[in-house]
């Protein structure tokens, strides 16, 4: 079926920004990079006061593209300073959220957008080394980074007394071990440091007791490669994209029942209903059923919040969260239980054990949600679903297991006819096993358990 093209509503949203390079041959190479204005905001940047530039960034109102949108500068200014200690600067690229892939095609088709966001960010911070944290699996962009520090050293962009100016900087490319659980900040460090990766007590936070016990910022990818096109532009130029509260442009990852996949950037406020249309709408025979505005740790929408916007504040006005702007779209086609569960999965997976909340909660609804779609759940499971998940949110260490309960709670509340068709015998089973009928011991204790928890 032929899709008819974008409207200009849907087009005016667009800011090519942080992909502008992405579709010249070779982008990722420097020469072709300093053609397309590459490291003339460092230029400008290294000319100014280091206060100066923290101040640029609260002015153009940068907030965290990771998920969590705490404003960029702030994080920046809440580093002290004339403390003696070094400080550093920590890109958390370990992009391990499911439906998330915004962070590995910007490293790869135009790194060095991000090595000049370090550079300018390690200036205003005054710290002299830099780590790139990025996902073990993510070998070729990892070879890009490492391509993009060896070319940026060979001109004199990194190193000592970076283009005369006195500043000095190493730039590390660290892969982690593949574990979803570094993608919080803390667990992170702990992982940088060397030791097992598993968040860490706050407070003290990382910006007074981060790294090697001292003051670091820890910023995403998309975050750190925003702050050339501040410094060039200026901040008024960034806030005339977006909204008065999130400003600037965002890369969506949108994936599932569209025609076309991919990474559609746009001010910050574009609405589902206008993504889709970018990707040339839902695919031939599907109806929008629910949707993630941000990954699978944001509680999940409808089709009646198509037109809500895209942005930090208009997530937060339905119950959800803008995240990592991970957009999964999911149609009538797709059964709500079964990818509740498979997220669930995931979840009780990646638990790095520490607290008994995640580790104990994520285990046991897996099991509630097989014994529901092996047809033998019972109306109780409902709540004995939230009743778990009640354990888990706000109680456990870190913010990785609270986003674990958000399918649970959410599918629940927009979908809880869904779950009583396979627990009243209108929807066939799933799973025939009989660990998830409930007809084992083991399942016997699971309920048990659970019921003295409460």
């Amino acid at each position: 079926m032929n899709m008819p093209d974008p409207s200009p509503a849907a087009l005016r949203k667009l800011a090519p920004v942080l992909t502008k390079r992405w579709l010249s041959p070779d982008a990722w190479r420097i020469d072709v990079y300093e053609q397309l204005d590459g490291y003339m905001a460092l230029r400008k940047a290294l000319t100014a006061d280091p206060d100066d530039l923290i101040a640029l960034v609260k002015a153009a109102g940068l907030r965290g593209r990771g998920g969590a949108g705490f404003p960029a500068g702030l994080k920046w200014q809440f580093i002290p300073q004339n403390d003696g200690k070094p400080h550093y600067l920590v890109v958390n690229a370990d992009e391990g959220e499911p439906g998330t892939c915004k962070d590995l095609p910007l490293m790869m088709a135009d790194p060095h957008s991000l090595i000049e966001g370090i550079i300018i960010a390690s200036y205003a911070i005054r710290a002299n080394r830099a780590f790139i944290y990025i996902r073990g699996e993510a070998v070729h962009a990892a070879r890009r980074l490492r391509n993009a520090v060896s070319e940026a050293t060979s001109l004199g962009y990194l190193g000592t007394d970076i283009l005369g100016s006195g500043f000095d900087l190493d730039v590390v490319v660290h892969s982690g071990a593949g574990a979803y659980i570094c993608g919080e900040e803390t667990a992170l460090l702990e992982s940088l440091e060397g030791r097992r990766g598993q968040p860490r007590l706050r407070p003290p936070f990382p910006a007074t007791h981060g790294l090697y016990a001292s003051p670091t910022v820890v910023n995403n990818v998309e975050t750190i490669a925003s702050v050339p096109y501040i410094v060039l532009g200026g901040a008024a130029w960034f806030r005339s994209m977006g909204t008065e509260k999130s400003p600037g442009p965002k890369i969506y990852s949108v994936s599932g029942r569209v025609h076309r996949p991919g990474q559609y950037e746009c001010s910050l406020g574009v609405t589902l209903g206008e993504l889709i249309e970018l990707a040339g709408g839902m695919a031939e025979g599907h109806q929008l059923k629910f949707w993630t505005p941000g990954g699978s740790s944001t509680p999940m929408l409808t089709a009646e919040h198509i037109h809500v916007p895209l942005d930090f504040e208009g997530m937060a006005s339905v119950g959800t969260m803008l995240g990592t702007t991970a957009v999964q779209v999911f149609s009538d086609a797709d059964d709500v239980v079964y990818a509740t569960y498979r997220w669930i999965k995931f979840y009780h997976h990646e638990s790095c054990g520490k607290c008994t909340p995640c580790r104990e909660g994520n285990y046991w609804m897996v099991r509630i949600l097989r014994r529901i779609l092996s047809g033998a759940g019972r109306p109780e499971d409902l709540d004995l679903l939230l009743d778990t998940c009640g354990n888990l949110l706000g109680r456990s260490f870190c913010a990785l297991g609270d986003g674990a309960t958000s399918p649970v709670t959410s599918s629940i509340k927009y979908f809880r006819q869904d779950y009583l068709d396979y627990i009243e015998g209108r929807r066939e089973p799933i799973f025939q096993d009989a660990a998830a009928s409930g007809s084992s011991s083991e399942a016997t204790d699971a309920e048990a358990e659970l019921a003295g928890a409460r």
